[in-house]
């Protein structure tokens, strides 16, 4: 991280964003990328692959921070374009009803959610993409999976601080039962 101070309005610098998180929860957007056949069932998911700051590779769902004075809409498409490259045209919902929130506490065990690093309070959707997707940032890869692999003990596995748990959500709110 540098010591430079975020010049874009709405962020934090690392030293305030570090007292924030101290404080008070964080609100998060989440987003579970999906592409649907004609009659809008979903056929498959798509997972980031990531390295984590410990070295260890792991799936994600697309997931950031909601900026001061931005809309959820806004947070959504930034980090969706930001994870899922320019073209990946995701169709937000017309309705902004998240189909779960994730509350993540930096102490494991109260919620299926941890992130060892703050309070957070994430608003999850479904979204689905219909346009080329190609990861940036730092996602090393996208992969589609069905349903069915998504659900695998070995994907579920490879998903830490409670993913699994909200993909599983995800899928349910949709009709696939695990």
């Amino acid at each position: 991280m540098s010591d430079t101070t975020e010049t874009t309005p709405g962020w934090l610098s690392s030293d305030e964003l570090e007292m924030a998180r101290a404080q008070m929860p964080i609100l998060y957007v989440e987003a579970v990328p999906v592409r649907v056949d004609d009659t809008g069932e979903v056929t498959t998911i798509g997972l980031l692959l990531r390295i984590g700051a410990d070295g260890a590779i792991s799936r994600a769902l697309v997931s950031g921070r909601v900026m001061h004075h931005e809309r959820i809409r806004d947070a959504l498409l930034r980090h969706l374009e930001k994870d899922l490259g320019p073209v990946a045209l995701p169709r937000i919902p017309a309705s902004l009803q998240p189909f779960t929130v994730a509350e993540y506490f930096p102490t494991a065990g109260i919620t299926p959610y941890h992130d060892p690093r703050q309070h957070a309070v994430s608003l999850a959707y479904i979204v689905p993409v219909t346009g080329d997707c190609r990861p940036r940032q730092d996602a090393l890869d996208l992969v589609w999976f069905s349903p069915q692999e998504a659900l695998s003990a070995a994907v579920q596995g490879e998903m830490p601080g409670g993913h699994a748990a909200l993909l599983k959500q995800a899928l349910a709110h949709v009709g696939y039962t695990y």
